[in-house]
C-alpha cells in the first residue's frame, strides 16, 4: 500500500468501484499512512473496504489488469536475455490483499495505528489478489525478475517476504523502506535499474511497473489528475505501467474536491 508507512483507513469513505489506485505504505506509494480521522463507528465498515472485500467488480478488474499486463510482457521483453530485465511491483493491494486488516480495525471501532499495522504485518496472513500469482509466475517463465518495492518498514521486511511466499507470489527481490524511513520509491527504482544497494541483483532493464498508487510509478504524482490526456506519463498506462484500483486508502486522500 502502494505506507508504507501503513495503510490509512478513511472512516467515512464511500468509494466508487474502479477509481484511483493507492499504495499503502504499501508504497511509492506511501505505505498505508496513518489517517488523521476519527475512529470508525463499531461494526461500521467503510464503503471502500466493503467494495474491496465483497464486490465482483474488484475481482474482475484485478484479473483484467493482470491479464493485460501479462499480454504486454512478451513484446516488452522481446530480445532481452533471461535474467537481464525486471518488472517492479508494489506489495500491498497490488499483489497481496490487506482488506481484512481494514475490516478488523473498523469493526473494532479503532483508528489506524502503527502498532496495529505492525501486528498485522507480522501475522503474514494477507492472501494474494486475483491475478497476481499467475502474473508473477509468467514474468519468471519469460526470463524476467520480479522485484517488489514496498513502503513497508525495514523491520517488517522479513515478515513481508514470508507473507509473499505463503501467498505463492513469485519474487526475486523485496525492497522495503530504508533506515531513513523515506516513502519516496524513486531512489529504490533507480537502485534496482543500476544494480546497487539496496538491490542485491545485477543491473536490470525495468520493462514494466505495476501498482495501486500513482506514486508506485517513476516520478508520478497526484498532479497527473490535472494533466492532459496526451501527457507522456499518462501515455505509459496500459503499455508499460499498469495500475490497480484501491478505494480504501492512498495518496489520493489528500486531493481537494473540485467545486460543486
Amino acid at each position: 500500500m502502494t505506507t508504507i508507512s501503513k495503510p490509512f483507513i478513511a472512516a467515512g469513505l464511500v468509494a466508487a468501484a474502479a477509481c484511483a489506485g493507492a499504495s499503502r505504505t504499501p508504497g511509492a506509494a506511501p505505505a498505508p499512512a496513518a489517517a488523521a480521522t476519527a475512529p470508525a463507528s463499531a461494526n461500521v465498515v467503510p464503503g471502500g473496504v466493503r467494495w474491496f472485500r465483497t464486490s465482483a467488480e474488484q475481482k474482475a478488474i484485478y484479473l483484467e489488469v493482470y491479464r493485460a499486463a501479462g499480454a504486454a510482457l512478451g513484446g516488452l521483453s522481446a530480445g532481452k536475455p533471461a535474467g537481464s530485465w525486471a518488472v517492479i511491483m508494489d506489495a500491498d493491494e497490488t499483489v497481496i490483499d490487506n482488506s481484512l486488516f481494514e475490516q478488523e480495525i473498523a469493526q473494532a471501532g479503532k483508528a489506524y495505528s502503527e502498532a496495529a499495522w505492525s501486528a498485522w504485518v507480522e501475522r503474514a496472513a494477507a492472501p494474494a489478489v486475483a491475478g497476481a500469482v499467475e502474473f508473477t509466475k509468467r514474468v519468471q517463465e519469460l526470463g524476467g525478475r520480479v522485484v517488489i518495492v514496498t513502503n513497508r518498514s525495514a523491520q517488517g521486511c522479513d515478515a513481508t517476504r514470508r507473507n509473499l511466499q505463503a501467498a505463492s507470489i513469485a519474487t526475486d527481490l523485496v525492497v522495503c523502506k530504508g533506515a531513513d524511513g523515506a516513502d519516496d520509491k524513486n531512489p529504490r527504482f533507480e537502485a534496482v535499474a543500476q544494480g546497487r544497494a539496496p538491490s542485491t541483483l545485477p543491473p536490470l532493464s525495468v520493462v514494466m511497473w505495476v501498482g495501486d498508487n500513482i506514486q508506485d510509478f517513476p516520478r508520478a504524482t497526484q498532479a497527473l489528475r490535472s494533466a492532459a490526456g496526451t501527457d507522456p506519463a499518462l501515455a505509459r498506462f496500459g503499455v508499460s505501467w499498469f495500475i490497480l484500483p484501491n478505494p480504501m486508502y492512498g495518496s489520493w486522500e489528500k486531493n481537494q474536491l473540485p467545486p460543486g
